[in-house]
């Protein structure tokens, strides 16, 4: 087993326990919703984001514990996002991680609420805890996830989404929704993971976030592959579902073969946008390659 491979299975070990400790005891009422909560966070994915924000937070110097609230807060904004986007009235989905998706073991009702609770948390998660030594930069951290979550991030990216059902779009309008229906978390747990430490000029930070553009356009690109090419017990989740539901994916517009040839493309973008970093972006560059070479 590579270094890399076990610097990502102690993160993610590590990571499990910070969010046990983190969500609501399912002994606490409303104990329903609590469990719920719970069943919808742990023991699953493969914690991509938060795998960022501790990569960016060594490049910066960061104290893991302030990361761990970070990396925590773009998580729970995560699940939130894919609880409700496999709702009946989204993309109708029954399979997540392998399990019975949020309203198929508990009830729509509930599924709401706990995507609603979800994104509460995280912004309790940025508010309440030290995240770095200048106050104006936690309200900046606070702001840039907001920023990531609301209609000019994620959900705005989802309504577009939502709305191209069935229509052939451009590349640029394809681009354009995945900049912010998975980019903007993406580069948001990059940004928030550098801003938990030091060092960074504004030129610098740029850079982190092109990285974090490349690699967000890359995991939507190979995801479009895997869809297409992958089984529903390799990925955790109903296979060919895009296709299923007439959506425009980076395979309908381009093919497989050129699809990864673009995703190939922006795996190089994103590591030339960190040459100036040196040894401390090590475990950016390895995330790059494991976001853009994975089978699941």
């Amino acid at each position: 087993m590579s270094d890399f491979q076990l610097w990502i299975g102690a993160n993610q070990q590590r990571f499990e326990e910070v969010l046990r400790h983190l969500l609501p005891s399912a002994e606490i009422a409303p104990q329903r919703l609590h469990a719920a909560l719970r069943y919808s966070v742990l023991d699953g994915g493969k914690r991509v984001r938060p795998l960022l924000a501790f990569a960016a937070g060594e490049l910066t110097g960061a104290d893991v514990a302030r990361v761990n609230y970070a990396a925590a807060a773009v998580e729970l904004i995560h699940a939130y996002s894919l609880v409700h986007d496999d709702m009946p009235c989204m993309d109708d989905d029954v399979l997540r991680r392998g399990k019975p998706t949020c309203h198929v073991e508990y009830d729509e009702a509930t599924a709401l609420l706990v995507g609603d609770a979800l994104q509460s948390l995280a912004f309790q998660m940025l508010s309440e805890h030290s995240l770095t030594t200048d106050p104006v930069r936690q309200l900046k951290m606070v702001k840039l996830l907001a920023i990531a979550s609301g209609s000019r991030g994620m959900a705005g990216g989802q309504a577009f989404d939502l709305a191209s059902v069935g229509k052939q779009l451009d590349l640029s309008e394809l681009e354009f929704m995945h900049i912010h229906k998975t980019g903007a978390l993406i580069r948001a747990a990059i940004l928030l993971g550098a801003y938990c430490g030091d060092g960074l000029s504004d030129a610098q930070l740029d850079k982190l976030d092109h990285y974090g553009k490349c690699i967000g356009l890359a995991f939507q690109v190979v995801d479009d592959v895997l869809d297409a090419e992958a089984d529903t017990a390799t990925l955790g989740k109903t296979a060919g579902k895009d296709a299923d539901n007439d959506k425009p994916t980076y395979v309908t517009l381009l093919g497989v073969a050129e699809a990864k040839k673009m995703a190939a493309e922006l795996h190089q973008d994103a590591l030339q946008s960190l040459s100036e970093f040196g040894a401390n972006a090590q475990r950016l560059r390895e995330l790059a390659d494991f976001i853009v070479m994975r089978k699941y």
